[in-house]
């Protein structure tokens, strides 16, 4: 999962065979290589496990449970707490622990069912709040339109950030379109509407 690279001197692989959930962990993973390795980039090895500790122990923003929860059935002690003489550690005792833990394992499966639920939840709340701030743009053969700037397009922060303008030609659906310049000649590809705005002269 973790490879030197040759620029940044770390680089997490990303491969088809993976599944969505390594595709979403490995971003956080990297963003907390680099904030402990600001200032000693060489030593990246050193701190892969101290970061992927801190994800499994972290309860995640969708279902608001750890990846160790999930796994094991139960919350991990972290070393703080066993340096610190934490309650949690001093009232410790492995008979009743060995009991939760069992009792703890057979609700397991309803757990990850749970946290599964609530992170679809999320999910479906986050897709309708960006659905109903979405402007569908609907154009009509012979609408004059203005295309959005590829980011090569832009020199700087001052650069236009919409180019043309275009004669809309054929409307595809699903909000496709084909367009061309105004001396006839015919754009390349199709445009979506959402790179797409009305022109005004």
């Amino acid at each position: 999962m973790y490879k030197a690279g040759s620029e940044t001197g770390v680089r997490i692989s990303r491969t088809p065979q993976t599944n969505g959930q390594v595709e979403s962990a490995n971003p956080v993973l990297l963003r907390g290589l680099k904030r402990r390795l600001d200032k000693a980039k060489g030593i990246w090895a050193e701190e892969v496990h101290r970061i992927v500790w801190a994800y499994h122990t972290t309860p995640q923003s969708t279902n608001r449970e750890t990846p160790f929860s999930l796994v094991y059935g139960s919350d991990a002690m972290i070393p703080v707490e066993i340096l610190e003489n934490s309650p949690r550690f001093q009232n410790f005792v492995v008979e009743e622990s060995n009991k939760e833990r069992k009792v703890n394992l057979d609700l397991l499966d309803e757990e990850r069912e749970e946290a599964r639920i609530k992170a679809e939840a999320l999910k479906r709340r986050v897709e309708y709040k960006y659905s109903s701030k979405l402007r569908h743009r609907q154009f009509q053969v012979i609408d004059l339109v203005m295309r959005k700037a590829h980011p090569y397009q832009l020199e700087n922060k001052l650069s236009p950030k919409w180019t043309g303008h275009f004669r809309v030609t054929e409307a595809l659906g699903n909000e496709a379109y084909r367009l061309e310049t105004l001396e006839g000649s015919t754009i390349p590809r199709t445009w979506n509407a959402t790179n797409l705005k009305f022109y005004f002269s």
